[in-house]
């Protein structure tokens, strides 16, 4: 089972993500999965988030209690849910928003230029579709294919190749990021041999 927790601001798509992804798992990855969310009452710029539980399994109770996951896009959502997140946990971080304190524990800390790639491709209201490309990436949790299968119905019809194109850019960063990440460890690994 993995639990995994999108937050950021009120604005910046962070219930959609979770219902993106959600959709997603459950429809075209085979898996469970159930979402809940929070906000505060101010909702628009105020922190907010939305937690999904998935499994191969059906999922017995939908709240997440440690999650191993934890995407933040705003300072405040970081400093709001970082403690909560597993000692060998993955962090993501909008690394423009975010100023992360040193890592704890084993946490492994990921960050993408996520709201700086969607102005470049022309709207930075796509920062959360960049941002899930590089979480599918990163954390293996969710197929691409499943993820762009879900879009339709979930973003505007106008912005859907937008949205793609967001979704797309972001995978690529990821698999880049982690493929820098390999390459440091097999480098250390020689050196030391």
């Amino acid at each position: 089972m993995t639990e995994i927790r999108f937050s950021g601001f009120g604005g910046q798509g962070i219930i959609r993500c979770g219902l993106i992804t959600g959709k997603a798992l459950s429809l075209f990855d085979k898996k469970h999965a159930t979402m809940t969310q929070s906000f505060g009452p101010e909702a628009r710029g105020s922190a907010c988030s939305s937690q999904l539980v998935v499994s191969d399994e059906r999922v017995l109770y939908p709240y997440i209690t440690k999650p191993g996951i934890l995407i933040a896009m705003s300072q405040e959502a970081y400093d709001k849910y970082e403690s909560d997140l597993q000692k060998d946990g993955i962090l993501i971080i909008d690394e423009d928003l975010v100023e992360p304190k040193p890592p704890r524990d084993n946490i492994k800390l990921y960050s993408v230029q996520s709201t700086r790639l969607a102005e470049e491709l022309g709207n930075r209201i796509i920062g959360n579709l960049v941002m899930l490309g590089f979480f599918t990436a990163v954390t293996a949790v969710v197929s691409p294919e499943a993820m762009k299968k879900a879009l339709p119905g979930l973003v505007p019809e106008r912005f859907l190749d937008l949205n793609i194109k967001g979704f797309d850019k972001g995978y690529e960063v990821g698999l880049q990021t982690i493929g820098k990440k390999t390459t440091k460890t097999k480098r250390k690994q020689e050196i030391t041999k």
